[in-house]
């Protein structure tokens, strides 16, 4: 019976494999005209997923059929850790000093969009390599599923469910088209002109065609990595700076906001919202209020010279990017603790940023004075909206149990690392970057650092929170309920 239940899931992930597989093809033609050793590990690893992967779809040719809702789940959290693992064989094969668990780490943090890194000779490192790095970040951005939905829809993968167990936010069932190809469809078209336009502006802000590539790639996703040790700090440019912050906002933002900025031909649309809305006024306001007390702390000659770092830092970190132009670790520890804290809310549901979404802040803070009222009025009748949409109270329970969930998670696997080894402050800001997606921490995984240092057991923690951050949670645990492998 569980082999039943398993096996059409399989085939769907077959078909999938074999669609990794192609894409995997990008990487290797890279290699074949870049000319710098990495060809052989990228096509055997082309080569055997496409193997394996139609093998597999042929052996479970009969189990074909429709996905029931809970079959997405367990599809989603296979295909992510089935992805991440057929992508760190290429780290593995080149690289002769990094283990399969290192690598492993690193693809990880790619797709999921983490941007944390176990490599520390970035600048040297083959061009493939980093590019297939970033091009890691471009995919988990939006979602390989959401693609596979967007290109392929004669896969018949089911993609009402994948979608929905895949793609974070508030409320998953509003649709932007009638049918979810069209939907994936408009989500990538929107994601590679943003991508295209960064690109662009990269280059046009002084960056080489060959790191404009790849920050267009991981900055749309708000992915973080870098083609240098020292990240955005290497290129010491405001140029690119002002660039990056204006990329890794829209990032950030609702990609339904986009859709109506288009279509009414208007910038209204992102103060109309309220989501965008109270991210950008807490976003400035932190801003402001962080540069005028490293100013006047002295930790800057000048409040310009105070807003540039602060700006593009809050923004980085603030919507779980990951990128820096400074080691933050050297800022007095409530100025980086409070960035931490805001890459746990600001980003937009529907975006590409982590964390709780400012979507669930909003409707929790309104639910929260809904009910001082009722203690004041017990008779009274007050509804709650966001973005002028009622929330029902069903929603409300599911955003309260999300959030409760979230921290909850937050503190576990704090105290995980510290009971292996980690400092309070390391444990604390790894957890947040990884379950915000955000990358760098404080302590000895900062900016000026890596996580390289980190043992095997603190790696596969933060994989897991990785992975837990990317999918919101629910989408992972919900395989370790009783009810769900019930009939």
């Amino acid at each position: 019976m569980q082999n039943r239940k398993i096996l059409p899931i399989i085939h769907v992930l077959s078909k999938l494999g074999v669609f990794y597989s192609l894409i995997l093809m990008i990487p290797t033609l890279f290699s074949y005209f870049y000319v710098d050793g990495t060809f052989s590990a990228f096509a055997k690893t082309a080569f055997v997923t496409l193997i394996g992967s139609a093998l597999a779809w042929m052996a479970t040719l009969n189990f074909q059929r429709e996905l029931r809702p809970r079959d997405g789940f367990t599809l989603v959290v296979m295909l992510w850790l089935g992805f991440a693992a057929i992508s760190a064989v290429p780290f593995y094969l080149y690289l002769p000093g990094m283990s399969y668990n290192e690598a492993f780490f690193e693809a990880m943090s790619g797709l999921t969009t983490t941007g944390a890194t176990v490599i520390s000779s970035l600048d040297t490192l083959a061009p493939t390599l980093n590019f297939w790095r970033h091009m890691l970040n471009w995919l988990g951005g939006m979602g390989i599923i959401v693609l596979a939905v967007a290109v392929l829809p004669m896969l018949g993968l089911g993609g009402t469910q994948l979608f929905k167990a895949e793609i974070p936010g508030i409320d998953k069932d509003s649709k932007m088209a009638p049918r979810i190809s069209q939907v994936a469809k408009k989500l990538w078209i929107s994601y590679s002109v943003i991508t295209v336009s960064a690109f662009f502006a990269l280059r046009w802000a002084g960056m080489s065609w060959f790191d404009a590539l790849c920050h267009a790639l991981s900055a749309t996703s708000l992915g973080g990595f870098s083609t240098h040790d020292s990240s955005i700090a290497y290129f010491n440019s405001v140029v690119i700076e002002s660039v990056l912050i204006v990329v890794t906002i829209l990032g950030g933002i609702n990609f339904a906001c986009h859709f109506a900025v288009v279509r009414e031909r208007s910038l209204k649309s992102y103060w109309s919202n309220q989501e965008s809305r109270v991210m950008l006024v807490l976003m400035a306001v932190s801003i402001i209020a962080s540069s005028l007390y490293l100013w006047y702390k002295n930790y800057y000659a000048s409040f310009e010279e105070a807003l540039r770092f602060v700006s593009f830092n809050f923004v980085s970190i603030g919507l779980a990017n990951g990128y820096a132009n400074y080691d933050f670790a050297k800022w007095p520890l409530i100025v980086s603790l409070w960035m931490f804290f805001l890459s746990n809310i600001l980003a937009n549901t529907g975006s590409m940023g982590g964390g709780v979404k400012m979507a669930r802040v909003v409707a929790l803070a309104k639910f929260s004075l809904r009910e001082m009222l009722l203690l004041l009025h017990p008779n009274a009748v007050r509804t709650v909206k966001v973005n002028k949409r009622l929330i029902s109270e069903r929603t409300a329970l599911a955003v309260m149990a999300f959030i409760f969930v979230y921290f909850m998670t937050v503190i576990f696997f704090t105290f995980a690392q510290m009971v292996a080894g980690l400092d309070f402050i390391t444990a604390f800001t790894a957890t947040i970057a990884c379950i915000t997606n955000a990358g760098p921490g404080l302590g000895s995984v900062g900016p000026a650092h890596n996580y390289a240092d980190l043992t095997v057991v603190q790696k596969w923690l933060c994989c897991i929170v990785m992975l837990l951050g990317r999918l919101e949670i629910f989408t992972v645990f919900i395989l370790f309920t009783p009810a769900y492998w019930k009939k």
